[in-house]
């Protein structure tokens, strides 16, 4: 499904891998959990397609996907929520591998979306041509072979596990000295390739040859990604679509609707969401509540706790809000960081476990929302898109999405068939 202009890397020899594979169950609620999983059989050991210097391998689908089905006639959309990480890479503090059992434990599929310099020693930093600065420059250093090694073990596991492998692309570069907001689309292009090389290429640049390989093609499996402080999507829509992107999740005030396409590409911001206790709103990511509540990321360890409480409270109440009203998918942008104490992380967790496995939703990465989406009938898509926050039709359902899906040979149509679908802080650490 990637563009013509995505390259695949050659596939140079094969090798025996062992995988643990999943058949995707019926994306219906019930039992299963998110997005309707079953358990998934063990798969036979299979050879594995090495590409380029072996730091990835094809190893067939992957684990864990639910099936895309479309809406019938007068059905409830499920409630689909989104937890989703910036620059995910695993260091001394763990959380990448940590947040990979809490979604195990609740059933929760999530979106790590990788920052390709953390693929990246620091003696190989030259490999890096960031656009309009300095070759070798980054805004958030580069990693060491130890923690390229850990980092690459969670992103296997995490892929295994059925979640989604997106970018943050790399260096974090932001504002108007030359941040990404500034970038044409060709210099966003090229920063997609060099993220795509960096992953492709690991074992070369840390001289690991012995560590096994990533179990996937990231050319065909990178579908979407954040870019760093939310800035420079305009410029960006279009590279991402020339380099095979189905979505992209940079823009900011996003409201708690429907999402829509931006030529062609799902747009999936970050939404705002209520602050409980203040009379404003601000946008589903850890670092805007923190903005919002110390302004630095060591506050006053006394009002950590609280800090915490109110983030957590703010996303049960936008799932609330979401879940009676026009259950629009709720996204959630969060950083493997301990900031004020580490109470961010310790509010998404209680999130999850609050939300997940509630009866009916589905915590889902979103190349997995965006194959549902992409198998739904476009008009009953529209009447989702107008119903507004927390607002659920009048009369109930069964009766507003009434209209069947009629177009001969559309994806759940007869002969048809799934497709794989104070003020806002706006900025983003």
């Amino acid at each position: 499904m990637a563009a013509a202009s995505k390259v695949t890397a050659g596939i140079v020899t094969a090798t025996a891998l062992a995988a643990v594979a999943g058949c995707a169950g019926a994306d219906g609620d019930g039992p299963a959990g998110a997005g309707g999983r079953q358990a998934a059989p063990q798969r036979t050991a299979q050879q594995a397609k090495l590409i380029g210097d072996g730091s990835t391998a094809y190893t067939g689908a992957q684990p864990m996907q639910p099936k895309a089905v479309r809406l019938r006639p007068g059905e409830r959309p499920p409630q689909f929520v989104v937890f989703s990480w910036d620059g995910a890479g695993e260091d001394s503090q763990k959380l990448f591998s940590h947040f990979r059992a809490v979604g195990k434990k609740y059933n929760a599929r999530m979106t790590y979306f990788l920052s390709g310099v953390y693929l990246l020693p620091g003696s190989k930093k030259e490999a890096y041509n960031p656009p309009k600065h300095n070759q070798g420059a980054s805004d958030i250093g580069f990693n060491d072979v130890r923690g390229v090694r850990d980092t690459v073990e969670q992103i296997r596991g995490a892929w295994m596990d059925g979640n989604e492998i997106g970018t943050h692309f790399n260096g974090h570069f932001c504002g108007a000295n030359g941040g990404v907001g500034t970038w044409s689309p060709e210099e966003w292009k090229s920063e997609i390739q060099q993220a795509e090389s960096f992953v492709k290429n690991w074992k070369t640049h840390t001289g690991l040859k012995s560590e096994k390989p990533l179990p996937f093609d990231y050319s065909k499996e990178l579908v979407g990604g954040r870019a760093p402080c939310l800035e420079g999507q305009r410029n960006l829509i279009p590279a991402a679509k020339a380099m095979g992107f189905r979505y992209d999740s940079s823009s900011v005030g996003g409201r708690q609707l429907w999402p829509k396409q931006i030529d062609g590409v799902w747009d999936f911001p970050l939404q705002q969401i209520p602050v409980p206790g203040r009379a404003f709103e601000t946008l589903s990511m850890d670092y805007n509540f923190l903005a919002n509540q110390s302004g630095t990321t060591k506050g006053d360890p006394a009002m950590h706790a609280a800090w915490g409480k109110q983030m957590r409270d703010g996303l049960v109440a936008a799932f609330d809000r979401a879940e009676k009203g026009n259950r629009a998918p709720l996204v959630v942008g969060n950083h493997f960081e301990s900031w004020n104490g580490g109470t961010y992380m310790r509010a998404v967790e209680d999130a999850i476990k609050t939300i997940c496995p509630r009866e009916g939703v589905r915590c889902v990465t979103f190349k997995q929302l965006a194959d549902w989406l992409d198998a739904q009938d476009p008009r009953v898509l529209e009447k989702l898109r107008a119903l507004p926050v927390g607002g659920a039709p009048k009369g109930g359902w069964g009766g507003y999405l009434a209209t069947p899906s009629s177009r001969p040979g559309a994806p759940g149509a007869p002969g048809g068939s799934a497709s794989p679908a104070e003020p806002v802080r706006q900025g983003a650490e």
